[in-house]
Parts: structure tokens; sequence; C-alpha cells
């Protein structure tokens, strides 16, 4: 499983006149689930005084607690395993033994529904004031949160918001059903998510065929 984690560097970039800590990238995956890794990136960060809690923008907060749902866990239960020194590894299989072990199509969701988050749904226009913020307004490419997030933090956009990801094999987390009297269908979990009807046919949150 260690396959799936990668090293952080220990780096700061400017960003809004304000040092902050070199944090992985969005899309980079834990086990096969974006994002999760910079949130605990996030909070290590905080910890040791390196990112100031005031600098974290809104809407990444937002994700952080949208993370958390999608995990069955509290925001606050993450904090506290990473302040532990848990790693990546040990934090997502204590929150799978929990009873909230998310399926190779749930997980493929989640990912779909976050890497295009801020593409033509109600985020749009927060992205667009923070590309103003950022003065990155001239950069057409940026067109989702974490196209912005990585071009915030100097990386090159990728532009693959438009293509659907295939879901891959990861025999390092077998997936298993729910436990018993919980739902596993698409909308179940955008209802955890806080999505409505209409982002949700949006963002292709459809029951998969194989799922």
């Amino acid at each position: 499983m260690a396959g799936f984690l990668k090293e952080v560097p220990n780096k700061t970039v400017n960003q809004g006149g304000a040092k902050r800590p070199g944090l992985r990238s969005p899309y980079e995956q834990t086990c096969g689930l974006v994002y999760f890794g910079r949130m605990l990136d996030k909070i290590r960060s905080i910890a040791r005084g390196e990112l100031p809690p005031g600098h974290v923008e809104d809407f990444e907060k937002d994700f952080d607690q949208k993370c958390a749902m999608f995990l069955g866990v509290t925001y606050e239960l993450l904090v506290s395993y990473a302040n532990q020194g848990l790693t990546d590894e040990a934090i997502l299989q204590s929150c799978f033994g929990m009873g909230h072990r998310r399926s190779e199509g749930e997980i493929h969701m989640w990912n779909e529904f976050m890497r295009k988050r801020g593409w033509n749904d109600e985020l749009t226009g927060l992205l667009q004031e923070q590309k103003k913020k950022r003065a990155l307004l001239s950069r057409s490419e940026i067109q989702t949160m974490f196209q912005f997030i990585d071009a915030d933090s100097g990386r090159v956009v990728n532009d693959n918001h438009t293509k659907t990801v295939g879901i891959r094999k990861r025999s390092a987390i077998p997936a298993k059903e729910w436990p018993s009297g919980k739902a596993t269908h698409s909308s179940d979990i955008s209802e955890r998510l806080g999505l409505s009807e209409a982002p949700r046919r949006k963002y292709h949150l459809t029951r998969l065929a194989n799922y």
C-alpha cells in the first residue's frame, strides 16, 4: 500500500504575500482518493505553525468537511489522527475500519465530483473571484477549483476535468458493501455531500453499470 503514498517535499511557496508550506496537489491520490492527502498536509502544517489557519480559503475548508463526510467521520477526528502522527494510509484505514469503507464506485464518484468543482456549477462565480484575487483572470485554462489550487501553487495546470476517468483496480484496499441498513447508491452519497438534484446531474453522479 505504501506504493500509493508519495513523499512530500519540505518547502514553502509564496502565495498572496504569505509564506505557505508546500502542499500536495489536490489531484494527488491516497489509495485512489483525491484531495485526502492535501487535506492532511494542511492539518499537519497548521499544527506545526507553518500555515496560519486564516490563510486557508473557505472553499478548501468546505472541501475538508465534504471529505470527512464522505468517509463517514468528523473533520475533528481526522485532525486528531493527523496530530497523533499517523500516516495517511493509517488514517484512511482507521476511517474504513469504523465501518465506512467506500467501494470502488463510490471512490470514483467522489473523484469525479471533486475534480470538476468550479466547472459550470455553483462555485464558478467563486472561482472567478479567486482568480481575480490572485491576478489569474487571464488564465483561461483554469476552469476548476483543483486547477486554481495547482496554478496558485505554481504547478502546471492539467485539463482533464472534461474527461471521465475510468475506475482502476486497487487491490490494496478491497471494496466491500456498506454496513447493513445503509444505502450504497449515488443519491445517498450526493445527499451526504449536500448536493441538490440539479448539480448532481451536472457532476454525472449517476449509478455506475458495474456498481
